[in-house]
């Protein structure tokens, strides 16, 4: 039989466990759902809930709280509205919502709300920041003095981007705004700028084709893709543009140049249209909410190039926005115009004419870049744009069969010949050197006469003749200095003898 003089006292243990401290109570704040509707829900019994805070359901779907009011919460679901029923609990998380930053965001594809959705698991982050987050100040801020290499003749050119630089892209569907903005993004590849692409509310496919995109040119190991599709929830549209604002902010306060594209905010401005009549808001002008013009002013105020007591970071937003049958005046077209730095637009009228990239150099601008464009640039712009702005005047009026002189038929000839010089395939951004070496082969007529397709074959054979002959240009533009006259001599010696023509101009066969 066991010896029980060993065996501790069971009493004695009661006794310890009632004297010992009681755990101390776990307060949990538990509200009801009122009402569902599309993408929102109403709750009450949370009176003490802030806004912007995160909120979780019964049925395991988060929100966020966006309107306040006695009585009721206006929530925005960031999950299927169809899994929430009304009567069920909320529960207060106490705090914001939030997104992870970090290193080990870059090359991948995540949602609003930094979840993965490229199969590779979890994301690594250093820390979660709240996607609400005030702009920095004025004496945050440093001029805009650096160029942003676009890789495309037309916008670096004519229209140039400068590092935070906010430059709105606009133009009609179909006309080849994605394309502006992912051409940019492969260009970066020459460059240490790290790359954002937020999709709102596009279709999957579009988004797998643009991935696909990154991934075969390598250029997805340096870019982050936030997406938002058009099958999910319209808070998750509604918070993703902030959510990738916040992950640069992160990069650009380590001292990293990042560019941003939002693609698009038309998708983002109908999301949150939809959000604020759902839940009761008045409308305004074009059924959008009043406060629209502020939702898409704090989210692009927080682009810039900041100081090194700030950072010493840029963040360079590309916004894209949607145009029907080229009406610049719409609401949010206008809204996003005066937020910005300048447009790009693009024309379905250069469209039809097979011009791609479709930039129509009379309504686009730079409100900034021009004073960090590369200083190479600088000659070929003014009379670019002058070229091509009496060519479509005089394209206009020979339209009428009117007899002109032979001046005119020349201006004509250099004018088709440049226009044609701008063309420029997609996924193909060109470096700056080469260019150049195209633009002022146009400039100087070394096109003249030629046919679409001749001028197509002509620039590629320029293209292909740059070699080892200019690298003394190609670092003077990386060091962003002007071009001397021996500089322009030499690149268009290497043009006109990669085409057959002697210093003079005439053919070599003549």
């Amino acid at each position: 039989m066991a010896d029980d003089t060993h065996r501790p006292d069971v009493q004695d243990f009661i006794d310890l466990l009632l004297d010992s401290p009681a755990p101390s109570p776990v307060l949990a704040e538990v509200g009801t759902v009122a009402t569902v509707g599309d993408g929102i829900a109403v709750v009450s019994g949370l009176g003490r809930a802030l806004s912007d805070e995160l909120l979780v359901f019964a049925s395991g779907v988060r929100g966020v709280v966006l309107d306040l009011e006695p009585g009721r919460l206006g929530v925005v679901l960031l999950g299927p509205s169809e899994r929430v029923r009304a009567g069920e609990d909320v529960w207060r998380t106490h705090k914001v919502i939030s997104v992870p930053v970090g290193p080990g965001l870059v090359g991948r594809v995540v949602d609003a709300t930094g979840q993965p959705l490229d199969g590779k698991g979890r994301v690594t982050a250093v820390a979660e920041r709240p996607v609400e987050a005030r702009a920095p100040d004025i004496l945050s801020r440093a001029a805009v003095k650096r160029p942003l290499a676009t890789g495309l003749k037309a916008v670096d050119a004519a229209v140039p981007v400068g590092l935070g630089q906010r430059e709105l892209i606009i133009g009609d569907r179909q006309t080849g705004k994605t394309s502006i903005a992912l051409d940019t993004i492969l260009n970066q590849a020459r460059s240490e700028v790290l790359s954002i692409y937020c999709a709102i509310g596009q279709r999957g496919d579009a988004v797998a084709r643009v991935i696909e995109a990154l991934r075969e040119s390598g250029q997805l190991a340096n870019t982050i893709v936030v997406v938002a599709g058009d099958e999910d929830a319209p808070g998750l549209a509604y918070i993703a543009p902030y959510a990738a604002m916040t992950i640069a902010e992160y990069f650009a306060d380590q001292a990293r140049d990042v560019l941003v594209v939002f693609d698009d905010l038309t998708h983002h401005a109908r999301s949150y249209r939809e959000l604020s009549l759902l839940l009761r808001r008045p409308p305004g002008r074009e059924a959008f909410p009043g406060d629209i013009f502020y939702v898409h002013a704090r989210l692009l105020e927080r682009a810039g190039q900041f100081t090194e007591e700030a950072g010493g970071g840029s963040i360079t937003a590309l916004p894209v926005v949607e145009t029907q049958a080229e009406n610049l005046s719409a609401y949010i077209p206008t809204n996003l115009i005066s937020i910005t730095d300048g447009q790009i637009y693009l024309s379905p009228r250069l469209v039809r004419k097979n011009q791609f990239p479709a930039v129509d150099l009379g309504v686009s601008v730079s409100r900034v870049g021009g004073k960090a464009q590369h200083r190479a640039f600088r000659d070929v712009a003014g009379n670019l744009r002058v070229t091509l702005s009496q060519f479509e005047e005089l394209e206009d009026f020979a339209r009428f069969g009117t007899r002109l002189d032979d001046a005119t038929r020349a201006r004509l000839s250099r004018g088709a010949a440049v226009r044609a010089a701008l063309r420029q395939p997609e996924r193909d951004p060109v470096p700056a050197v080469e260019q150049l070496l195209v633009l002022l082969a146009a400039m100087e007529g070394l096109f003249d006469g030629l046919s679409e397709t001749e001028v197509v074959a002509a620039m590629e054979t320029i293209r292909a003749s740059v070699g080892d002959a200019l690298t003394g240009v190609a670092a003077r533009i990386a060091r962003n200095e002007p071009l001397e006259e021996e500089d322009r001599a030499a690149i268009l010696s290497v043009a006109r003898s990669a085409l057959g023509k002697p210093e003079d101009g005439r053919d070599a066969d003549t």
